[in-house]
């Protein structure tokens, strides 16, 4: 199934900010240029509805990233309140209940499954008691996910390409992790599991998320513009 995604929304931008007038200011400053942004726990108490309200005026799509994890029927009313509110992609990370209780009340939101969090290693696997891998983990939670009803997941680039053998082009996934290409590697990063953009979208991903690369860009237009034509290399190369 090829999915029509226009290359604005493409990136979804991270809006990891503890003032709502900060990330608006950040809106503005970006959305022409990309039109999908993300609302996760911080921005979101900050802020509540009015972020997501004021993001969407502008024509721009919303994924509210709450990883949702409760007893089902709270994870239920808790979907519920995103209905109708503009919002376009809203996360859940738990076991089948809460992820099939989501996927019920979902409305007009289209809900993500967390698989595994990128800042989450092998290392991490055996200090839990897991004794698969990693992608072990995504490919289990994925297949649960779908058959719940979810309309995709949350994965890193590094477990995309195995999704998509495994499952199809029929559902969405969203990967975080994301890093310009020159910084890749780096051994500062809370996150473990990471890629390019273009490797992303070459291995299956849909959208990737991109907070701190653009932050902290002495040009975030530019470097937008430069992850951009990654994103179309990528999707060239898969064609």
């Amino acid at each position: 199934m090829k999915k029509e995604i226009p290359i604005n929304e493409r990136i979804i931008f991270a809006l990891d900010f503890a003032d709502p007038d900060e990330a608006l200011e950040w809106v503005k400053k970006l959305d022409s240029e990309l039109k999908f942004f993300k609302v996760g726990l911080q921005l979101f108490l900050a802020g509540w509805f009015h972020v997501i309200d004021e993001i969407a005026k502008r024509g721009n799509k919303v994924m509210v990233d709450l990883k949702f994890f409760d007893i089902p029927e709270t994870v239920k009313l808790a979907v519920e309140q995103l209905q109708n509110r503009n919002v376009t992609f809203a996360t859940v990370h738990g076991n089948d209940p809460i992820v099939k209780a989501a996927a019920e009340a979902k409305g007009d939101v289209q809900i993500l499954a967390v698989t595994v969090l990128t800042s989450f290693g092998e290392n991490d696997m055996r200090e839990m008691g897991f004794t698969g891998s990693v992608e072990d983990l995504v490919m289990i939670r994925c297949r649960r996910a779908l058959d719940l009803g979810c309309d995709g997941v949350v994965s890193s680039a590094l477990e995309a390409s195995k999704l998509r053998r495994e499952f199809g082009e029929k559902f969405l996934v969203v990967t975080p992790g994301i890093r310009p290409g020159a910084n890749v590697e780096t051994s500062e990063d809370d996150q473990v599991r990471i890629a390019t953009a273009k490797q992303a979208i070459i291995n299956g991903a849909d959208h990737v998320v991109v907070g701190r690369p653009i932050k902290n860009a002495d040009d975030p237009l530019a470097l937008i513009r430069s992850m951009q034509e990654e994103i179309a290399e990528g999707l060239a190369l898969k064609k």
